[in-house]
């Protein structure tokens, strides 16, 4: 299994980032170590001063594929979560600066919380699907993947031209605006639509 993340899929976090907008889908990928079931709370790592919450909503692939024609990429998933991809934002910066890869801020163990699913068909229209985070209580992240640069089935013909995608791989599709810094005793709380899908605790 393993968990491949979408960056700059919404432009306004793109824009809050001040980075620019992708021509193209943008993944980078984490260890299977990077996930952290739901129910498990999040520690903050030792080396960073600055973690940052990103809500996504997750898609579950369902079958092998490799080079898939995106009129066919909804056959390869059926199921969508939430997920977090925690980031530490002060070890990305410096790697930035550097020119380095930032793996280190991304991928670090317990980096990809990852909630409930729910069979797709039971949805609706996967292009307008809302979803938001609070943290504490307070709205901070709201997004709708109808603000998406680049749709799911996209994203998987996309991603399948590079990487042989199998059973089990998760997509993090992306996080619109509103990410922030989380502190020891925040919870965060994501929700698809109206329903809870994911809850947080900060150690």
């Amino acid at each position: 299994m393993k968990i491949i993340c979408i960056g700059r899929n919404y432009a306004d976090h793109a824009k809050e980032l001040n980075n620019d907008i992708p021509e193209e889908p943008l993944f980078f990928m984490k260890p299977d170590t990077a996930l952290l079931q739901e129910g498990n709370p999040f520690y903050i790592p030792e080396f960073t001063n600055e973690v940052h919450h990103e809500l996504e909503i997750v898609l579950k692939i369902s079958k092998v594929g490799k080079h898939i024609e995106e009129k066919f990429a909804h056959k390869y998933y059926q199921q969508i979560g939430l997920g977090i991809d925690f980031t530490a934002r002060d070890v990305q910066r410096v790697c930035k600066e550097k020119g380095l890869p930032w793996e280190k801020a991304k991928a670090f163990d317990g980096s990809a919380p990852l909630g409930q699913f729910v069979d797709k068909e039971t949805l609706g229209d996967l292009s307008k699907l809302s979803f938001q985070l609070e943290k504490n209580g307070e709205l901070v992240q709201q997004g709708d993947t109808s603000l998406m640069l680049f749709p799911f089935d996209q994203l998987i013909a996309h991603i399948s031209k590079y990487v042989t995608l199998k059973t089990g791989d998760l997509i993090y599709t992306g996080t619109p605006a509103g990410v922030g810094p989380v502190q020891i005793g925040d919870v965060l709380v994501g929700y698809l639509g109206d329903e809870k899908m994911i809850e947080v605790p900060i150690k």
